[in-house]
């Protein structure tokens, strides 16, 4: 299953290009999706900013249109600053929960633009808090605009002109103040496709059903985000996008730590909206628990010297890759862990890069290397059976 983006270039005086538009698309073709504004974000954020690579921007802005109720739910909060450019519908009303909203928002650092904006006194008390206006050429001719930008030189807002489709359209805008141009006349929207990483809806069903009471119980979120591979990877992606992360994370309740209550909310409300199933077997996502499970007992009741958190993470993580229909060194790459569990996910080295490989042997009945591994760990190979059968008892007993 994959996800599109349709992107269009954003440029500057010289024709550099400083970010992109970003439109989610629920097809291959470049045409206005069949789905409420909400969803349509969501998806577009949830598939395209949690995902293995956020390269639809190329690493540049990334323009995103947010409808009326996901800014005042401060949505864009729960993704990076740096990269983002908020995009105010030309449909939110623009009243007080708004303007709040809004303020909150430039305060916390974000870019904040108008989309397709039409002069009216409604959107004054907002002109402060704003860094970029767009305007639409073709519904406001530039003569018009060039009266707004002059009225706006005590405001610190810098002006697009979209829809420029000729040479002397972009002249004419350059003469008028604009200093940032998107249009045919630079570039046709692209479409991106990508493999879409989408968790299980049973999972977030049980999640949601977790955030929305008074209180949330910590133990059951992780509970449940640990059997879904495809959840745990876009919460620490999505840790990762939000917060200033000081050490690399070894658990779950670590990344659940640094999120709070707050920021775990929105994300799974973010997931919830942007819902959909990825076709793929039970019987993997069951593997990568179980994996995961023996990776902790292991480490548990043996001596070996390792975190029981951190060998449940790297067993969960071991199917990444058929899971996500992606590389696994693509997937890995952006996510908050640290450089030991990288090389035994990607190499098999160091200690816990040994255990994942005596669990691949021993499902491959590999008895060979099973030996070999458990004299590198220090574990007799009658303990690593007996962990592996209470382990697989663990996953039945949990999917009953």
């Amino acid at each position: 299953m994959y996800s599109y983006v349709a992107r269009q270039p954003i440029l500057d005086l010289k024709k550099n290009t400083i970010g992109y538009e970003l439109l989610f698309r629920d097809g291959p073709k470049n045409t206005f999706p069949a789905v409420e504004a909400e969803e349509a974000t969501s998806r577009l954020l949830s598939d395209h900013f949690l995902s293995s690579q956020c390269n639809a921007t190329n690493d540049k802005l990334g323009f995103v249109n947010f409808p009326h109720q996901s800014l005042i739910n401060l949505v864009p909060t729960l993704f990076n600053s740096n990269n983002l450019v908020v995009e105010i519908l030309e449909d939110c009303i623009p009243n007080k929960e708004l303007l709040n909203a809004v303020k909150i928002l430039f305060e916390r650092g974000y870019k904040l633009a108008l989309d397709d904006f039409e002069p009216s006194p409604e959107w004054t008390p907002f002109l402060p808090y704003i860094n970029i206006i767009k305007f639409d050429i073709r519904a406001v001719p530039i003569l018009k605009a060039k009266l707004f930008i002059r009225h706006c030189e005590k405001y610190n807002i810098s002006f697009l002109a979209e829809k420029v489709e000729t040479h002397e359209e972009f002249e004419e805008a350059k003469a008028a103040g604009f200093i940032y141009f998107q249009g045919y006349f630079f570039s046709k929207p692209e479409m991106l496709q990508q493999r879409a990483i989408q968790p299980n809806q049973l999972s977030i069903m049980q999640l949601y059903q977790e955030i929305s009471a008074p209180t949330v119980d910590f133990k059951a979120v992780e509970k449940y985000l640990v059997q879904d591979v495809s959840l745990s990877y876009k919460l620490l992606r999505f840790v990762n996008s939000s917060s200033v992360i000081d050490k690399p994370i070894s658990s779950f309740k670590q990344a659940l730590v640094y999120l709070g209550e707050t920021k775990l909310r929105q994300f799974i409300s973010l997931v919830a909206v942007a819902h959909a199933t990825q076709h793929k077997p039970q019987s993997l996502y069951t593997l990568s628990i179980h994996r995961a499970k023996l990776c902790e007992l292991i480490v548990t009741k043996t001596n070996i010297n390792l975190e029981p958190s951190q060998a449940f993470l790297v067993g969960l993580f071991s199917l990444l890759e058929p899971l996500l229909d992606q590389p696994l060194n693509s997937l890995i790459q952006h996510l908050p862990i640290s450089t030991e569990i990288k090389l035994a996910l990607t190499e098999r080295k160091g200690a816990l890069g040994m255990l994942i490989l005596a669990i691949e042997s021993y499902e491959k009945a590999n008895w060979t290397t099973v030996s070999k591994c458990c004299a590198a760990l220090k574990i007799s190979e009658s303990e690593f059976t007996t962990c592996y059968t209470e382990s697989a008892k663990w996953v039945d007993e949990m999917e009953d």
